[in-house]
C-alpha cells in the first residue's frame, strides 16, 4: 500500500503524487463535432477530485477521417480547445496530471460515420480501406503533432499516443497489415517510423517539460510478441518519452505465443532496461492486490478502468482504509449515474458489457 502513494516523477520533470492512473475509457459522452460535453468533463472532472494521480481522456481522433466511434472526443480542430481548456483546468486543480490520448482508428474507422473510405497504412480490403500515399503518411505524422500542440494550448500536462488495440499506428506496426514499400514499411524499423517521427516531432515542438506516453498492444493484432519487446526496446533506447502504457487486457496472463508461455507477459517489458522512462500498464486492475501485484511485477504505476467507473475516489478510499475493496459488478444504474456517469455512457456500457449493470 506504501508504494501505491508514493509519487512518481518523470523525465519531463512532471510527477504524478500517487501511482493509480485512470485509464483512457471509451465513453461516448463528446457531441457529434467531437467537443467536449459536460457530461464528460464532469465524469472525467470526478475522477481527479477522486484521488488518481494522472487522468487521462479517452481516444480524441487527431483528424476527421480517423473517429473511430460515435460520441468521441475530438482534438483535430481548435473548435476543440474551450472544452479541452476547462477540462485541462478542472483536473489539475486537483492536483492529478492531465493527459489527452492521442488517437486515429485508421481501417477501424466506420465508413458510415466518418462519411468516406477508411484510410490503412495499405490497401485492405477486408477492410474496405485504402492505403495512404506517401505525403499522407506525412500529414498523418503531422495531424498527431498538431493534436499535442492543442493540448499543450489547452493547458494538459501531456499526451499518450495510442499505439495499440488495431488502430493506425499499430497498423503500421505490423507486417500483417503494412505491406509499404517506402520507408514506412518492410522492417520492423520502418514501420515503427510513424510512431518515432510523432514522439520527436512533439518533442521538438511541445518542449522538454512535456509528459509524452505510448500505449502498444504487447500481442495480438498482427503483433507478435517479440517485435512488441523489440519496439519497446527501441523506445527505451531512444529516451524521448516519459512512460510506456502496456495495454495487456489482464496483467495477469501469461502470452498468447506457445512458446513465450510459462512466465507473465508483463516480465518481458518489465525486465528490459529502461532507464528514467516509466512503465505502466492496465487490464483488470481491480482490486488493491491487483494493485500491488503490478508493482511486484516491476511497473511503476498502475492505470484502473472498470474499477475507476465503479468508485471516483478509488485511490482516496484506499488511502483512508487499507482493507478497502471496490464494489463487484453487477451494480444499479443509480450507483453509476451517483459516480459521475451519464446515461449515454451507460448505453455504452449496457452494449459493450451487459453484465455490468443490474437488471
Amino acid at each position: 500500500m506504501t508504494k501505491a502513494f508514493e509519487a512518481l516523477s518523470f523525465p519531463c520533470g512532471k510527477a504524478m503524487a500517487n501511482r493509480m492512473g485512470l485509464a483512457p475509457l471509451t465513453n461516448t459522452q463528446s457531441e457529434a463535432d467531437g467537443r467536449l460535453s459536460k457530461d464528460e468533463i464532469h465524469w472525467l472532472a470526478m475522477r481527479a477530485k477522486g484521488g488518481f494521480g494522472l487522468t487521462m481522456t479517452a481516444a480524441a481522433h487527431v483528424n476527421v477521417l480517423g473517429q473511430g466511434f460515435p460520441g468521441q472526443l475530438g482534438i483535430f480542430s481548435d473548435e476543440h480547445l474551450p472544452g479541452l481548456t476547462t477540462l485541462a483546468e478542472k483536473i489539475k486543480a486537483q492536483g492529478s496530471l492531465a493527459v489527452v490520448q492521442l488517437h486515429h482508428a485508421g481501417f477501424r474507422a466506420p465508413r458510415e460515420l466518418i462519411g468516406d473510405m477508411p484510410v490503412a497504412p495499405s490497401p485492405s480490403e477486408k477492410f474496405g480501406a485504402r492505403g495512404l500515399s506517401h505525403g499522407e503518411v506525412q500529414s498523418l505524422i503531422e495531424d498527431f503533432i498538431r493534436g499535442a500542440e492543442r493540448a499543450k494550448k489547452a493547458g494538459f500536462d501531456g499526451i499518450e499516443i495510442h499505439g495499440a488495440h488495431n488502430y493506425i499506428i499499430c497498423q503500421f506496426l505490423s507486417a500483417e497489415f503494412n505491406r509499404r514499400t517506402d520507408e514506412y514499411g518492410g522492417s520492423l524499423k520502418n514501420r515503427s517510423k510513424v510512431l518515432f517521427d510523432i514522439i520527436s516531432g512533439i518533442r521538438k515542438r511541445c518542449g522538454q517539460d512535456f509528459l509524452i506516453g505510448v500505449r502498444l498492444s504487447p500481442e495480438r493484432h498482427g503483433i507478435p510478441l517479440s517485435e512488441a519487446v523489440e519496439t519497446a526496446k527501441a523506445l527505451f533506447a531512444a529516451q524521448e518519452i516519459d512512460f510506456l502504457d502496456i495495454s495487456a487486457w489482464n496483467v495477469f496472463k501469461e502470452p498468447a505465443e506457445t512458446a513465450f508461455q510459462g512466465r507473465s507477459l508483463l516480465s518481458y517489458f518489465c525486465e528490459l532496461d529502461r532507464g528514467e522512462i516509466r512503465l505502466g500498464a492496465a487490464g483488470k486492475v481491480y482490486s488493491p492486490e491487483d494493485i500491488y501485484y503490478c508493482f511486484d511485477q516491476g511497473l511503476d504505476f498502475a492505470l484502473l478502468g472498470r474499477a475507476a467507473m465503479l468508485h471516483h475516489n478509488y485511490p482516496n478510499l484506499l488511502r483512508d482504509n487499507a482493507s478497502f475493496m471496490p464494489k463487484r459488478t453487477p451494480v444499479s444504474r443509480e450507483h453509476l449515474l451517483a459516480e459521475g456517469l451519464s446515461e449515454q455512457f451507460l448505453e455504452y456500457i449496457s452494449s459493450m458489457w451487459p453484465d455490468f449493470i443490474s437488471a
